[in-house]
This record gives C-alpha cells, sequence and structure tokens, in this order.
C-alpha cells in the first residue's frame, strides 16, 4: 500500500504505528495509516487482515491519600 521511499513499516512491523497517515479524523478518534492499519485515540489498533490489537495505554499513576 505505501508508496514511500523508504517504505513505511509494514502492518505487521512491530514499529507499524510509525507509517505516514492517509486519513485523519480526530473529531472521531481514528487515523488511517498508509499500510492500512486503523490506529484508534485510545491507541488501539485494527490491522487490514482483521485483527484488533488492544489498547495499550499505561494504567493510570493517581496516589491515593489516607486522611
Amino acid at each position: 500500500m505505501c508508496n514511500h521511499h523508504p517504505p513505511c513499516p509494514s502492518a505487521e512491523s512491530p514499529d507499524r504505528e510509525a507509517a505516514s497517515p492517509v486519513a485523519y479524523h480526530p473529531e472521531q478518534g481514528w487515523s488511517l495509516l498508509c499500510n492500512g492499519v486503523l490506529l484508534f485515540e485510545d491507541t488501539g489498533k485494527l490491522l487490514p487482515d482483521g485483527r484488533i490489537i488492544s489498547p495499550h495505554r499505561p494504567a493510570s499513576t493517581v496516589k491515593a491519600t489516607t486522611a
């Protein structure tokens, strides 16, 4: 799918998120990358073959306080 030189990382590559966006819709929370990956605002992904990669945001770091 990618016509860049050098080509963007493939959808199977660990650095797949480094591919160039071809469609960007922040109001809807998603971007389509040139390698066919749908990248969602919550860091989840949908690969071209239909596989889903769950969001990988870090857990909250809010400290609980005791009174």
